[in-house]
């Protein structure tokens, strides 16, 4: 197994389990004191991944001051909804619910981009939807906030993934690390104050202990992203859907039924084979530029010679 796909597993592994800590506050603490003290210590092994040549110090230089602010936003409002829905309903469903992001970061390429996509992939991202469907069956159960704020983090999870895909090229790496962090803090802190008890030990402790995994899952993911293709480390996400039916079972009593597990089992192959698909394609176009770049003479134009990096 190449490193950078072993980095993956461990990192959605440790996603997996911050999260399922999330889940076992309930009620206790309210939505934004979680997230405060999560945010918090996550810092803690983000401090360590400060990209060489970059100072922080330099964070606010910004070239695209709006649109990164605006990332910041949309970061805050996906991982407070989703906070949300970890609280308030089942495991699976949340992931199934947030594995509903690239279906709209696929729309939103379309629209704001102006990107082509075509009939294949529209056909995977309509069969995840289809088991995203099996897993809540709207209009056969009763749904709850947590569907609502799921569904809405994948929405505000796209917008945040679709504005990096413009302002990333040209903004430092701190910037995109260290705003969204202070957004987090500050928003979560201010929100809190009104209905603020203040954690005991026992969940200080538990809170330490997410915060510091999403920090540490971070860090793992772009080692993985470093090490490997990301067509091998994409699919590894689905490991999550793994972690969240053992973890709901084991920990919360939840068991989805049969159907449920369709869905999922929908919602894992649609992903997969846009994701095979795409590193297909990246192969093929690489190993055609290498072709074209092999032949006598000068090419005819540069982006002849230029496949994509695998």
């Amino acid at each position: 197994m190449p490193i950078g796909v072993l980095y993956a597993v461990v990192a959605y592994s440790i996603y997996s389990c911050g999260d399922a800590i999330i889940k076992g506050f309930g009620q206790s603490l309210s939505v934004f004191e979680i997230g405060f003290f999560i945010s918090l210590f996550g810092l803690i092994p983000a401090a360590f991944a400060k990209p060489k040549g970059e100072r922080w110090r330099d964070t606010f230089k910004l070239k695209h001051t709006g649109l990164v602010h605006l990332r910041s936003f949309t970061g805050v409002a996906s991982s407070i909804l989703v906070t949300i829905s970890f609280t308030t309903i089942p495991f699976a469903e949340t992931y199934s619910l947030v594995f509903m992001m690239p279906l709209f970061i696929t729309v939103m390429s379309v629209l704001i981009l102006k990107e082509k996509v075509d009939l294949i992939r529209w056909a995977m991202l309509a069969l995840g939807f289809i088991g995203v469907m099996l897993v809540v069956r709207p209009g056969f159960r009763e749904l709850e906030l947590g569907h609502l704020t799921a569904l809405l983090c994948a929405v505000f999870g796209a917008s945040t993934t679709t504005i990096l895909r413009v302002i990333a090229p040209t903004e430092k790496r701190v910037s995109l690390i260290a705003l969204p962090a202070l957004y987090l803090i500050v928003t979560n802190a201010v929100l809190m104050l009104p209905s603020f008890t203040g954690p005991n030990l026992q969940q200080l402790g538990l809170l330490a202990a997410s915060g510091s995994m999403v920090g540490m899952g971070h860090i793992l993911l772009i080692a993985a992203t470093r090490n490997a293709p990301a067509s091998q480390v994409a699919p590894i996400q689905y490991v999550q859907i793994v972690w969240a039916i053992g973890l709901g079972a084991f920990f919360y009593f939840e068991y989805p039924d049969l159907i449920a597990y369709i869905g999922l089992g929908v919602v894992v192959l649609s992903g997969l084979v846009n994701v095979l698909i795409d590193g297909a394609r990246t192969r093929i176009a690489g190993r055609f530029a290498e072709y074209r770049a092999s032949r006598p003479g000068p090419p005819s134009n540069i982006t002849e010679v230029q496949g994509p990096e695998i």
